[in-house]
């Protein structure tokens, strides 16, 4: 039976300290927010990809969804093989596939060209996103820097959501479509530059066998899942939905199966009996649920019924980011003093207000009825991000940094690419038959009244084609049936991220346990945080 080490001073954990470690994280939230960016800043270029590309309404989904399912699919993988192999070649390499699928992505002839660069582009994105928080994880081994840290990343994070569409409104409004592509590599030949510099090398020490059968369950059993939500708001009865969600459900059981199994699994599926772990897991899940849910339809909002263009839009979520700034690394510090689940619960609540304001907006509301709402949201969002993301990274090893990352992305994109899904949907059954209904016996071609009943942008573009008394008509139908759709999604997402902060109440831990350890007290941290200590000298000793 091993004996934990005897609890560290700050001052004596600080021998392991490395003094390249804030260079580190610079060179980890650039990175991060490289990935960010590329997952919104595509969105404002896609009316000008229809035009320039003759892209179908099918290839420009899938011009944003090929990098979602690409990335999702791949990132329990390659944030074990970061573990296995090294974390900052991981991080290198997957920059240099994304620099090379960004010049791709904008020299792109056709819109299938495209799309399979931005398929390329989500293997490069699935390796660099693991490594940046497990490396960060891996330097900071002072447990309160390590804390602000994480938050620091998770504000990059957050700003990424709202800078995307103001760089990507720029970029349009002022050069050609590719721009949105090549903006990357600047971005990436600075964060190869200071990786190859100051990014130390980390990998799991023990180094066990590649665990390929998991991979392939986890690969394909990951991807039949983001198929079935990508394609979900077009039918959630259709049987290829039910077919993907099925062959998941079955692919992603054996996957757990093996895991459990086998000698060296790839994700220990023990972790998961950790409550700290598991909740913490579940409410980032239920927070990008709400946030991406709530992001997709705002900015629908700002630009088809309010009349903003992309960049005006975008400079209008700017209070967002700047919110998420300022919250998060107080977050960490208030995490420290009255415990997780305190900060967790709260910001999921008060997300879940936000949430609520923006469900009550109207169609002739100015733009501080949204931005005011946005505030509130990006407040709770920023609150609970860094200390449930810690709660993860603080349940793990630091040898299973990667993995540990690579669960906690995982639950990001798959409860963002949900939370898009299921409130869309639940627009676009309240929206469709109200415009239907009110163009029904006008003198629009069948395809138009399937355009203008199918999404809002298409309306608006349509009713200013029309004569004013026709125009303004269809203008104020789909304006008020989308508000209509709108209130009662964003009610649904209020409530999943209520139902959170009740999960979180009832089952996260104040404070961190050992991992290894079933019967550490869930209210004192002190074992941890010394068995992560010798774990942490032991790393830097194997760095050095």
């Amino acid at each position: 039976m091993s004996v934990a080490a005897p609890p560290q001073t700050e001052a004596e954990t600080a021998v392991g300290r490395d003094p390249r470690r804030w260079i580190v994280l610079v060179t980890m939230c650039l990175s991060l927010l490289l990935i960010v960016v590329d997952n919104t800043i595509v969105n404002v270029a896609i009316p000008t990809l229809r035009e320039e590309l003759g892209a179908s309404a099918s290839q420009l989904q899938w011009i944003v969804d090929a990098y979602i399912l690409v990335f999702a699919g791949l990132l329990l993988t390659m944030g074990a093989l970061g573990d296995r192999f090294g974390r900052r070649g991981a991080l290198a390499i997957g920059l240099s596939i994304m620099a090379g699928a960004s010049t791709l992505s904008a020299f792109a002839n056709s819109a299938d060209q495209l799309i399979a660069a931005r398929a390329v582009m989500g293997i490069g994105a699935a390796l660099v996103m693991p490594a940046t928080l497990s490396i960060i994880t891996n330097v900071f081994t002072v447990p309160k820097e390590r804390a602000q840290a994480i938050a620091i990343w998770s504000a990059t994070a957050g700003m990424a959501i709202a800078i995307g569409p103001v760089t990507g409104g720029f970029l349009i409004e002022h050069f050609w479509w590719g721009s949105v592509f090549l903006i990357n590599l600047p971005v990436i030949g600075l964060a190869l530059l200071l990786g190859q510099l100051f990014v130390p090398t980390s990998r799991d020490p023990e180094s066990p066998p590649v665990d390929v059968p998991g991979a392939i369950l986890s690969i394909t059993g990951l991807t039949a899942l983001v198929y079935g939500i990508i394609e979900g708001p077009h039918g959630w009865t259709h049987g290829n939905v039910l077919g993907a969600f099925g062959v998941s459900a079955v692919l992603l059981a054996a996957f757990a199966v093996w895991e459990y199994r086998t000698e060296h699994p790839m994700l220990d599926i023990s972790l998961f009996r950790n409550p700290r772990f598991s909740a913490a897991s579940g409410a980032i899940a239920l927070t990008f649920f709400g946030m991406f849910g709530a992001f997709f339809l705002l900015t629908q909002l700002l630009q088809s019924v309010m009349g903003y263009t992309p960049l005006q839009a975008g400079i209008r979520l700017l209070p967002m980011a700047v919110t998420q700034l300022v919250v998060a690394p107080n977050a960490a510090r208030l995490a420290e003093k009255v415990g997780s689940k305190i900060v967790v619960a709260v910001g999921l609540a008060i997300a879940a207000v936000g949430l609520l304001m923006a469900s009550r907006v109207t169609a002739g509301a100015d733009y501080w009825d949204v931005g005011i709402a946005l505030i509130v949201m990006a407040a709770g969002f920023a609150l609970m991000m860094p200390a449930a993301t810690e709660a993860i990274m603080g349940s793990v090893p630091p040898a299973k940094a990667g993995v540990g990352s690579a669960v906690n992305d995982t639950t990001r994109e798959l409860g963002g690419a949900f939370g898009v899904a299921v409130l869309g949907s639940v627009v676009s059954s309240t929206y469709g038959p109200q415009v239907r209904d009110a163009v029904a016996g006008t003198p629009l071609p069948a395809k138009a009244v399937t355009q203008v009943s199918d999404q809002v942008g298409a309306a608006m573009e349509v009713a200013s084609r029309l004569p004013a008394g026709p125009g303004k008509l269809l203008h104020d139908v789909a304006a008020n049936a989308f508000i209509d759709g709108m209130s009662t999604a964003l009610v649904v997402g209020a409530v999943a991220l209520a139902l959170g902060a009740a999960v979180v109440a009832l089952f996260l831990p104040a404070r961190a346990q050992r991992p290894d350890s079933d019967e550490a007290s869930t209210d004192d941290d002190t074992d941890t945080e010394a068995g992560r200590a010798e774990d942490d000298r032991q790393l830097v000793l194997d760095r050095a």
